[in-house]
């Protein structure tokens, strides 16, 4: 009796707000309840106005027809998987719609409200386009001026911090803790909604997140051990490790002109590594095993494509990669930390300042992970790779004038030359891929 009452609601406000097209408005009505009218009893009433429905199985196709004597029946439909569209959050299968239906199909998919304004002259109440929809470069030059930010204030806060207080392990899990803490509020909240893991998907990340843990411990070893410019010059030699990888692990077939350009690269990185006066094998070679770890990660993080989403990816990741991280920090670090390092931090700068530290340099560490990932999703490869070049870039050019560290002139032009290796090289590597994903296309 409810329904009946509403229904009868909707088809007098129909025919009064839309009387040349009140019988459409009233197919999309029955439409929108199709979940709900085929599972329904039978509804009668003595009112001419309403339709009659009966019951239907839920294994009968989907169909939905109109007749003169404004007789509507609505049939159950598969789920969007079996082939089901979306109209207004319902599923809809337009290859089973009367003719009827599909004559009216571009009235249907519009609100009733946009379809009376073609009539007369209040087409402006429309809403027109949002502000992001209609600059899109904007809100991709926002993404990378936040990536840029988030990253430069990580660096120059992680390093201040190894000033006084230098255990990069225990710096590490910190980094990790802080991030996963994030996540499991952020799911806690429904933003985003945590997608579920199983065991296949939870063996193909497991490679991944240790390989990723591995690098991230080493890169802040090289960060406590020397200038923050230094560690990026070898990091800098990442595009190397790949492609030695993708041709002898992988068996990929590399180009000669990837190998050319990446020959600056290498001399860059040995020239300032030659007269860095920062320089010790602890940094170097914790840099050079970063980046050893981080091109396994890419290896495996191909092997382990899932249908997840990004953030989802990056929180399960960042999840196994804390429970990895934690046994060599207490380890290596634990005693030496118990004994006096707590101690002689807290005395430096105070126990709030410590604490505070010690929780924005791991938010800022997950949060420009987080937007480098949106980020480098919204652009074309070609400008996914000049955004990392000019990020190494902006990291070092700030690391330099906020330390005030001393380089010599070699070192910089040692760094020039190998950021511009690195330049040529992400250019050449687009241009391959897109050259390869058109082929493909066509």
């Amino acid at each position: 009796m409810v329904i009946a009452t509403i229904r009868s609601s909707q088809v007098h406000w129909a025919k009064q707000q839309h009387p040349h097209h009140s019988r459409l408005c009233l197919l999309a009505i029955f439409i929108m309840e199709s979940r709900v009218l085929s599972r329904a009893s039978i509804f009668s009433s003595s009112s001419s106005s309403l339709p009659h429905f009966r019951k239907l199985s839920p294994r009968e196709p989907t169909a939905v027809s109109y007749n003169a004597s404004s007789v509507v029946q609505v049939k159950s439909i598969g789920s969007v998987a079996d082939g089901g569209n979306l109209v207004w959050g319902r599923q809809l299968r337009p290859a089973l719609l009367s003719p009827a239906l599909k004559k009216a199909e571009s009235v249907i998919l519009q609100p009733c409200h946009a379809t009376a304004a073609e009539g007369n002259d209040s087409a402006g109440d429309v809403a027109p386009a949002g502000f992001f929809s209609k600059y899109p470069a904007l809100v991709t030059g926002f993404f990378f001026f936040t990536w840029y930010f988030l990253n430069v204030i990580f660096n120059i806060l992680n390093k201040k911090i190894y000033n006084y207080f230098p255990y990069p392990y225990f710096v590490s899990v910190i980094h990790l803790l802080v991030g996963v803490v994030y996540c499991l509020v952020s799911w806690t909240v429904g933003l985003p909604k945590r997608a579920p893991i199983d065991s296949n998907q939870l063996k193909l990340l497991i490679p991944v997140a240790v390989c990723h843990a591995l690098g991230h411990v080493t890169s802040n070893v090289s960060f406590a051990a020397v200038a923050v410019s230094f560690t990026h010059t070898i990091k800098a030699l990442e595009p190397f490790f790949n492609a030695a990888a993708s041709q002898f692990i992988l068996g990929q077939s590399i180009p000669i002109t990837l190998w050319l350009s990446l020959a600056p690269v290498v001399i860059g990185v040995s020239m300032a590594s030659l007269t860095e006066l920062s320089f010790n094998w602890v940094g170097f070679i914790s840099a050079m095993i970063s980046n050893i770890s981080f091109t396994y990660r890419s290896i495996y993080s191909k092997k382990a494509m899932t249908d997840m989403d990004s953030t989802n990816v990056y929180a399960y990741i960042s999840i196994i990669a804390l429970i990895v991280c934690i046994p060599p920090a207490v380890i290596v670090e634990g005693p030496t930390l118990l004994k006096h390092g707590f101690n002689d931090a807290i005395a430096k700068v105070g126990l709030t300042k410590f604490v505070s530290d010690l929780f924005w340099v791991g938010m800022f560490y997950h949060l420009y992970n987080q937007v480098a990932t949106n980020t480098l999703e919204r652009v074309a490869p070609l400008t996914h790779a000049v955004g990392n070049v000019l990020k190494r870039v902006f990291v070092i050019g700030f690391s330099i004038v906020v330390f005030g560290n001393k380089i010599s002139t070699q070192t910089g032009i040692g760094t020039a030359i190998a950021i511009a290796g690195v330049a040529i090289y992400s250019l050449i590597k687009a241009r391959l891929e897109e050259e390869k994903r058109q082929a493909k296309a066509a």
